[in-house]
């Protein structure tokens, strides 16, 4: 700039003296002169000799959250915490330096930037932690994959940190023992602006006997989503430059499902078994109508790694039907990403019970006759559990108990067999000519595990309580012997060594008991228990635990509060559904209680649905018009183990009355 200024200012003044020397005007001379001072002065303000240009240098350095005397935190459950910095190294200055003079060409400015990091402990809590879950600075997610840091979890064992033995000297680290602390190694404070941010953490502790230390298996769900088991991230171009993520949603960079997958892992230590839930979607609570096939959000646009189901493709598939403009299900997790999925959880030590499971996508208004009550729509979204004959058995005019039953049944499942499957190149293909039905659906998945190297567990299918009560000629029961050769199926593709069963609804594993005025009584189950091809009793257990309600006058009040854990325990062989029930809902809402007894035979178990141990030990005796028949079931007394394939209740206020309702 001062070459510029002053060159021009010489060439003015020697202009203004006229004349020339040695052939060159006075002027020329005049601008050679001011131009010469000029680079001088430059020199000497840019030039390599000249003071540096410093940017991000720190003079004072300020640690926040470092109290002296400051209490340690106590935590139960989930908590989100800045805690206090116990340890920290002096920071580390790195000065990265640019410019400075070029040959042949003018000086330019020497540049230093300066950046720092840091090394510092942070303690939590009281001891011992289960997990640190998220991590924020300064009140912004960040990824644990972008700090170098190691968590403590405050067991009385622990031993110092390697950086702070390495900075303190050998023996003169604490161990911090009975204090959940982390160590950040070597923070590069450039992001946070050359400053330590305000960090907080999640952090998960549980107290002994807390069901973190209890759960040894859980069900993982929804099991909808294109791509929500796939531990490869997808994405979707929503025009040039423009895309979006279909599964990774957290600052962490991995899947959604491997993200839970390592919260699982690190939240519930004992578990060792989780069930891969993975739906098709039905479309009518008449099974000679019901089409079961995988589904898709939406048919115009395919992700980065293109959905594929049972060798059906994005354009193909049918789609889940749309509310305010948004579907009301995620669509059928894709097969690659099935795969991915079991391949992920057994390399985590998960065993994998495969659960396939059908949802209804039917909304309001949808114009198809209610089996149930006649009505002209079926209600919206409805249970698996309620498919049923074209007219249901309580109403007048059914196909229970006819031929025709059967045939409707024999629709609702098909004619696809385990041959007409093409399985190669990390696929597996239906070529047979069924279209959508529940045998392709279940044939189609155990061949999907058979491709994924195998799983522990197999379920052939889950809670078709309003099915496997559907009565064929002579009380036979068609599902129950559909689902005995679906069975046998399963176990030709799968091999010996995989546990196969079947996951009954709570109210439907102990038998069928028509309340239509006969005395029947169905262990209408029994021959799929006792058959070869089935390892376990599967059941989804909600049974009710509870009958608490508000005030001081009810039934329970004794017990004092719905939290006394006695009171939950005595209702596990006890209370409703072992010892009474109640007739009718107007008896439910005044709590008039029926007991429940057996004043014909002395078996009051064949009527307990909590009564689990007499079902599992004693012969079991069909009842035909109430008379208790000569000859036993198939059922071998003690041959086979109960597996609760689901359990739980709605983490909500008197949520043990009624666990089966999901609010």
């Amino acid at each position: 700039m001062a070459t510029i200024l002053l060159s021009a200012a010489g060439a003015a003044i020697g202009s203004s003296l006229g004349g020339s020397f040695l052939g060159l005007s006075a002027t020329v001379l005049g601008r050679a002169a001011g131009a010469t001072l000029g680079r001088v002065i430059d020199a000497q303000l840019l030039g390599a000799g000249s003071p540096a240009v410093e940017t991000g240098r720190i003079d004072r350095f300020r640690l926040t959250g470092a109290s002296e005397g400051a209490p340690i935190a106590e935590v139960h459950g989930r908590a989100r915490l800045s805690g206090q910095v116990i340890w920290a190294t002096r920071f580390q200055e790195e000065v990265n330096t640019s410019g400075g003079g070029g040959k042949g060409g003018p000086s330019r400015p020497t540049v230093r930037e300066y950046s720092y990091s840091v090394s510092l402990a942070i303690a939590l809590c009281k001891g011992e932690i289960t997990r640190v879950g998220r991590i924020w600075a300064d009140g912004i997610e960040i990824s644990k994959s972008d700090l170098n840091i190691r968590v403590y979890p405050g067991s009385e064992e622990q031993l110092p940190d390697p950086k702070i033995e390495a900075v303190e000297g050998a023996g003169e680290a604490p161990a911090y023992r009975g204090v959940a602390y982390v160590v950040l190694e070597d923070l590069q404070l450039a992001p946070f602006g050359n400053r330590v941010p305000q960090f907080s953490f999640e952090v998960m502790r549980s107290g002994e006997g807390d069901l973190s230390d209890i759960i040894e298996a859980v069900a993982l769900i929804p099991g909808t989503g294109e791509y929500a088991l796939a531990t490869t991230p997808v994405l979707f171009q929503d025009g040039p430059g423009r895309s979006r993520s279909a599964n990774v949603h957290t600052p962490s960079g991995v899947t959604d499902f491997q993200a839970s997958l390592d919260a699982l892992s690190e939240e519930l230590p004992r578990c060792g078994a989780t069930s891969l839930v993975v739906s098709w979607f039905g479309d009518d609570l008449r099974c000679g109508f019901c089409a079961i096939s995988p589904r898709v959000e939406q048919t115009a646009q395919d992700g980065s790694v293109p959905w594929s189901v049972s060798g059906i493709g994005r354009s193909a598939a049918l789609q889940v039907p749309e509310q305010d403009g948004r579907p009301v299900y995620g669509g059928t997790p894709s097969d690659a990403s099935v795969l991915e999925a079991i391949a992920a959880m057994q390399e985590a030590g998960q065993k994998v019970m495969f659960y396939p499971f059908i949802l209804m996508d039917q909304l309001a208004g949808n114009g198809l006759t209610d089996p149930w009550t006649g009505a002209p729509d079926q209600p919206a979204l409805p249970w698996r559990g309620r498919i049923t004959t074209s007219l249901a058995p309580v109403q007048s005019g059914s196909p229970d108990g006819t031929a025709a039953a059967e045939a409707e049944v024999a629709s609702f499942f098909g004619a696809a067999s385990a041959g007409e499957f093409s399985v190669g190149n990390g696929t597996v293909s239906y070529t047979g000519s069924d279209g959508y039905s529940y045998r392709r659906f279940i044939l189609h998945y155990a061949h999907l595990c058979a491709l994924s190297g195998g799983v522990e567990a197999f379920c052939i299918g889950s809670e078709l309580r309003g099915l496997t009560q559907i009565r064929g000629a002579g009380n036979s029961f068609p599902v129950v012997e559909q689902l005995r050769t679906l069975a046998a199926d399963v176990r030709a593709i799968l091999g010996p060594d995989v546990q196969i069963g079947y996951a009954a609804d709570w109210s439907e594993y102990f038998g069928y008991h028509p309340q239509d005025g006969s005395g029947d009584v169905f262990f209408h189950l029994d021959p799929l228990w006792a058959d070869g091809a089935i390892d376990f009793i599967g059941i989804d257990n909600y049974m009710p635990m509870s009958d608490w309600r508000d005030g001081l006058e009810h039934a329970d009040a004794e017990w004092g509060s719905i939290h006394n854990l006695e009171y939950l325990k005595a209702n596990i062989a006890g209370g409703e559904g072992f010892d009474w029930y109640y007739p009718s809902p107007q008896a439910e809402a005044a709590q008039l209680r029926k007991p429940i007894t057996d004043g014909a035979y002395d078996e009051p178990w064949v009527f307990r649905y909590k009564d689990l141990v007499n079902w599992w030990r004693e012969a079991h005796h069909d009842r035909i018009g109430g008379v208790r028949q000569a000859s036993s079931t198939a059922w071998v007394p003690e041959s086979k183990p109960f597996w609760f394939t689901e359990i739980g209740c709605a983490a909500i206020d008197k949520g043990t009355n009624q666990p089966n309702k999901f609010l």
